[in-house]
């Protein structure tokens, strides 16, 4: 992707802190204003990548150079183990290593935002609209579905046979089957499908950043730095006014004239706050930072999807992988009285296990022996929070996760496991299954223990920096940080409660928003005109 040459001096109306998944969105549909002059800086590389492009090994980008590798503090709900968090580091963040589900969220979901808000913006209604201009979906017609939009969505070509006996014993149990996941069925009590995916008809990923900044390449006014470690916000008379960070060894400083956006992601924004002097005053002090805004919910209500490696079933005859090697999920309720579907297991094309029970079960390495449907939680009542461990740029964060320290998400996530195990044993199976590999028919005290051995994550950290209208809230509905004018938020930490879902869709929707209000505040302050901007990024 060609760029435009950074300049330290240069007057950016716009710097964007990160090229992630919401990050990219807000940047490219900015900078399709050609009078707005907009830089982007990403700790990461270019996405022009093999591992990233390639759908189906989109598992190769975990724990490579491409991933922050952060792993929690060990989880007393765990057995004391540290679950790994993976977080995009590339141009793109996580949709550029993700498993490439695009799951818009339940309209729960955006009801909550609205209430905390009072925003009618986040609500259901107003979602499904930005949804639609984001889209471009070629599978069956919906009202609700969008084409044209920059992110190419469609269903997995030719997916693997037992992806139709699973939609069948699913049905069987009461989760009505639909053609089409992120339709009406996001309104309703739950159902299972065929994943909506963001590929290319040859197979290639369609990520934010190949969707919203690869159009614009060439143009002067976007100018796109990688290997650029945002340090911190400095703040002037409690305005946001400059981005400190650091490239090639040197440190930097680069002014913003209008707009300071953090799309850092659910661990790095609540750092950079807290390193600008912004967060829980306590946490401040003790090191030694200055209490430029007592913000104390800053770091607090982490959240994370839970994703059990889960229930193991050998093929009769081998199989390979395809598409996105996760091409069936299913949405349901562990108790029905429940408001929305709090259960999302997934279709992992291949022998899932944590790193204790992988091993314990001799699982096998060959993806083609084994598929497994892993567990999910998706509405989480565990509560975690980010910790910083010294007051420079250069000390990690502890991430102290407590994964299933509530027990309302083990009793949700026994009865997930039963509903998979269930569906693999079912007579439409069975032309498929040889055999359960894992975890078998455990009691409930052996299971619970196999529950706190398998448990990780979606890989879908959120929550640290929410809006809202009460006192733990970092931003409101506009996305702007509480106290501090000109720095707003943009990415998945300002979810008040994370989305039940996959989270890139919600994470592009935030983008949007953001890149929506900046253009109007910026049409009110400056000759901009918002119409313009809608109609060069239309």
């Amino acid at each position: 992707m060609q760029e435009a040459s950074f300049d330290p001096a240069g007057r950016y109306d716009v710097v964007v802190c990160g090229g992630g998944t919401a990050g990219c969105v807000v940047a490219g549909r900015l900078a399709a204003d050609p009078h707005l002059n907009v830089l982007l800086l990403e700790a990461g590389g270019s996405d022009d990548v093999e591992d990233v492009r390639i759908a189906k090994v989109w598992m190769r980008n975990i724990g490579s150079e491409r991933d922050w590798r952060f792993q929690s503090e060990p989880c007393a709900a765990l057995n004391r183990r540290r679950a790994p968090l993976p977080m995009g580091r590339v141009l793109g963040g996580g949709s550029s290593i993700n498993g490439l589900v695009w799951a818009r969220g339940h309209k729960s979901d955006f009801d909550l935002w609205e209430r905390e808000t009072g925003d009618a913006g986040w609500g259901y209604e107003a979602a499904v609209e930005i949804y639609k201009r984001v889209e471009d979906w070629d599978g069956p017609f919906s009202a609700m579905r969008g084409r044209g939009g920059p992110m190419r969505i469609t269903l997995p070509r030719d997916p693997v046979p037992v992806t139709e006996a699973l939609l069948e014993a699913t049905a069987s149990l009461g989760v009505p089957r639909v053609e089409d996941h992120n339709a009406e069925a996001m309104a309703g009590d739950g159902c299972c499908a065929i994943t909506n995916v963001n590929v290319a008809g040859d197979g290639s990923r369609i990520s934010t950043a190949t969707a919203y900044l690869a159009p614009l390449s060439g143009q002067p006014n976007l100018t796109i730095v990688t290997g650029a470690h945002v340090r911190r916000v400095v703040i002037e008379a409690g305005r946001a006014t400059a981005v400190e960070f650091e490239r090639n060894g040197r440190i930097e400083t680069v002014a913003a004239r209008h707009e300071i956006v953090l799309s850092l992601g659910a661990i790095h924004t609540p750092k950079t706050l807290m390193l600008s002097g912004l967060g829980p005053e306590a946490e401040l002090k003790r090191h030694r930072l200055p209490v430029l805004g007592c913000l104390p919910g800053v770091g607090q209500n982490f959240q994370d999807h839970i994703l059990v490696g889960g229930c193991v079933f050998e093929y009769r005859e081998p199989e390979a992988p395809r598409n996105n090697s996760a091409e069936f999920t299913f949405f349901a309720k562990s108790d029905p009285s429940l408001p929305a579907p709090d259960l999302q297991p997934m279709l992992e094309e291949c022998a899932f296990g944590s790193e204790v029970t992988g091993p314990a079960y001799n699982l096998p390495v060959d993806p083609s022996c084994a598929f497994t449907l892993a567990p999910g939680l998706i509405r989480p009542e565990s509560r975690g929070h980010i910790e910083l461990t010294g007051g420079r740029p250069e000390d990690p964060v502890r991430i102290h996760a407590n994964f299933l320290s509530a027990a309302a998400d083990v009793t949700a996530l026994l009865r997930c496991v039963e509903m998979c195990r269930e569906i693999g044993h079912s007579e439409p199976l069975r032309p498929f299954v040889k055999r359960e590999l894992m975890p078998g028919p455990l009691d409930r005290e052996a299971m619970t223990r196999f529950l706190r051995d398998a448990a990780g994550t979606y890989f879908h950290e959120t929550c640290t920096a929410k809006m809202g209208r009460d006192a733990m809230s970092v931003v409101d509905g506009s996305l702007k940080v509480y106290g501090v004018e000109n720095l707003r938020i943009a990415d998945g930490s300002v979810m008040p409660a994370i989305a039940g879902g996959n989270t890139m869709a919600p994470c592009v929707l935030i983008g949007e928003r953001a890149a929506d209000m900046i253009a109007r505040d910026l049409g009110a302050r400056t000759s901009l005109r918002e119409p313009q901007l809608q109609e060069a990024a239309a």
